[in-house]
């Protein structure tokens, strides 16, 4: 087991930034493709956006701070107790809400994972964060019973604050994103519900960021959330309903903590438009048959030339794949130069610049990120 000082400035870029690239390059940000965010690929849906026009007249009165109308409808959507559902401005405000509301000694992630866990508790003056380290021989995929013995602070976890008092205590606090960022893979919901057992033993709060579970949402555990009090399920409307700009998500959390957070926060966090959105997106069925639809062609397409072009495909449960090449950084340059982004991966515990993160988009534009790979590949070669 090594130590690793906690904070690191590469921890504060989530991914590509189409205003930076299109200033560079002297273009319009729409001509940007950004393969770098993972939002879906048929955009905001037609529901959503003749639903946000029949409300901008209503733009001068305050949003509804208890967001009692998306609530209810997400109560009806899962089948849970709309008291236990606070919403958000995207479910990075709800994660840093409850960090800084439970205030952890001691915190267990994964690496590789998102960031964003760490950013947030990294404001706790004592925090010490335990990293349970994915294998690439395994293609990165969480053990429950490796990720249950470092949540005890037993093997398989790395310090990374240096303090001996604390490396074999257990945590109180545990993040697991699932299916995970940015290796797309899925713990099965049964998994998931074991891992979430073990925290109540150890009254280790276990945060289950399920952002990208729409694209897999059998194996969601946010109707258990109710029934473990340690269980905490975080939602964001940004990837799979491609709301990143309107800034919206929830999370189901226990009777006492949800009352805290309430009085904790910010009021008019979640604005108007933002919530309308949300609800049309729980409506809108044919939508989600559509993205369906469209990801096991794209998805198809991406993963045979991939493999034909010699990058390495790690399986992915989700709409965006983590590659691996020798010559990652200088492809990310090259296409930049196009631009095109792609997530570099470098700043992620656990990856180095050998991987990038790339998103499924839209046929036109895989065909063209295949195009111009190949044109990069050929000139590597």
């Amino acid at each position: 087991m090594t130590e690793t000082i906690f904070n690191e400035p590469g921890l504060f870029e989530d991914g590509g930034n189409i205003y930076r690239l299109a200033e560079e390059l002297k273009i319009q940000e729409r001509q940007v493709m950004d393969f770098s965010a993972s939002a879906n690929p048929l955009g905001v849906s037609k529901k959503i956006k003749a639903e946000l026009r029949r409300h901008l007249k209503f733009l001068n009165n305050y949003p509804d701070t208890d967001t009692r109308r998306l609530r209810k409808r997400l109560s009806q959507y899962h089948g849970i107790d709309p008291e236990t559902i606070l919403c958000g401005n995207g479910s990075t405000e709800l994660i840093h809400l409850t960090a800084r509301a439970l205030n952890p000694e001691k915190v267990l992630v994964t690496a590789p994972t998102y960031s964003g866990y760490e950013r947030a508790c990294k404001k706790s003056y004592e925090l010490r964060v335990m990293s349970y380290e994915l294998k690439r021989e395994n293609n990165f995929e969480i053990k429950p019973e490796e990720f249950i013995a470092a949540m005890q602070g037993k093997q398989n976890s790395q310090l990374l604050t240096p303090n001996s008092e604390l490396s074999e205590a257990p945590c109180d606090m545990a993040f697991l994103c699932n299916p995970n960022n940015p290796t797309g893979r899925l713990l099965k919901k049964e998994d998931v519900k074991r891992i979430a057992e073990a925290a109540k033993e150890l009254k280790c709060y276990l945060i289950a960021d399920e952002a990208f579970i729409d694209f897999c949402p059998e194996d969601s555990v946010i109707k258990y959330a109710g029934e473990n009090p340690y269980l905490i399920v975080m939602r964001t409307m940004a990837h799979f309903h491609a709301l990143s700009g309107l800034r919206i998500g929830y999370g189901v959390f226990p009777h006492d903590l949800v009352r805290r957070l309430r009085k904790d926060r910010e009021p008019w966090t979640v604005n108007s438009l933002a919530q309308r959105a949300a609800v049309v997106a729980l409506q809108d069925k044919a939508y989600r048959k559509d993205t369906f639809s469209l990801l096991k062609q794209e998805k198809r397409l991406l993963e045979k030339n991939f493999e034909k072009l010699g990058i390495e495909v790690f399986p992915s449960n989700t709409n965006f794949y983590l590659l691996r090449s020798p010559d990652a950084a200088v492809i990310s340059r090259h296409l930049k130069q196009k631009g095109i982004l792609v997530r570099d991966c470098s700043d992620f515990r656990g990856l180095d610049n050998s991987y990038m993160r790339v998103a499924v988009k839209s046929h036109k534009e895989n065909c063209i990120l295949i195009r111009e790979l190949s044109a990069i590949m050929n000139r590597l070669r």
